[in-house]
């Protein structure tokens, strides 16, 4: 069987070709806007990530992890920042090479799937950026101790991360059908709604494998805050389906 991240990887490029909104590259008057010190983010579908998380971007070396797109790194390079972008998508990295060339910098382009280790040496990194892809993945708690080797000390992960709920209700969201955990590697009608819907290979997640993931990896919480999905029932009800966490290695 096809291994379930290369048909993410086809999933997404696809998505893209057909204008998926995560892998539209921001325009040049945007990145002009960020090099004057206006910028936003996203972790999640609506809500921008809290400056302070940043800090003082300049001179910062960022990875950018499952962050292709050319949506968050043209941002952090024009806000002084060196950048490394991984993705396992070939169209999430043109995007980034698109704005690069465009507007003239170099960033670190490196494809290679987050699953596995990852191909950088320990403490490479003063803050990771990882938006919501912990979905496309099994196991979650691996990618939060690499996070942890190649990070600083004092170096920082923001992450975007899903619940449950996304994956226990119907396409409606208005009732519960589906039993946790959300795995189509083991769950055939779980595996049979994702290609009905063209959702590539989706994996549900408890708050304690993604939270308590990173405190076991190492890190201390930080902040926190929740969003919703931006559209549908849930979102009419202003039931929060994502978190974003703020962490840090001591």
């Amino acid at each position: 069987m096809e291994n379930y991240q290369d048909i993410n990887a086809k999933t997404i490029d696809r998505w893209i070709e057909e204008g998926w909104e995560w892998g539209i590259p921001i325009t040049h008057d945007i990145f002009e806007e960020a090099k004057k010190g206006s910028w936003e983010v996203l972790l999640t579908p609506t809500v921008n990530v809290p400056k302070d998380w940043f800090g003082d971007l300049k001179g910062k070396k960022i990875l950018g992890l499952a962050s292709g797109g050319g949506q968050q790194m043209p941002i952090f390079t024009a806000a002084g920042a060196e950048c490394t972008v991984l993705d396992y998508s070939d169209k999430q990295l043109e995007s980034e090479r698109l704005v690069a060339k465009r507007e003239g910098y170099k960033i670190a382009i490196v494809k290679a799937d987050m699953t596995q280790r990852l191909p950088f040496e320990d403490r490479s990194f003063d803050l990771i950026f990882h938006p919501v892809s912990n979905d496309y993945v099994r196991e979650v708690c691996p990618i939060f101790k690499e996070c942890f080797r190649v990070l600083k000390k004092n170096g920082v992960l923001l992450a975007g991360l899903g619940k449950e709920i996304n994956y226990a209700v119907d396409a409606d969201e208005k009732t519960l059908a589906y039993k946790m955990p959300f795995d189509p590697l083991v769950n055939e009608e779980h595996r049979r709604l994702l290609e009905e819907e063209d959702c590539g290979m989706q994996f549900s997640h408890t708050l304690e494998e993604q939270i308590g993931g990173q405190l076991k990896a190492g890190f201390i919480l930080n902040d926190l805050y929740e969003d919703t999905n931006g559209e549908g029932y849930l979102h009419e009800l202003n039931i929060k389906t994502y978190v974003a966490t703020c962490a840090v290695k001591p």
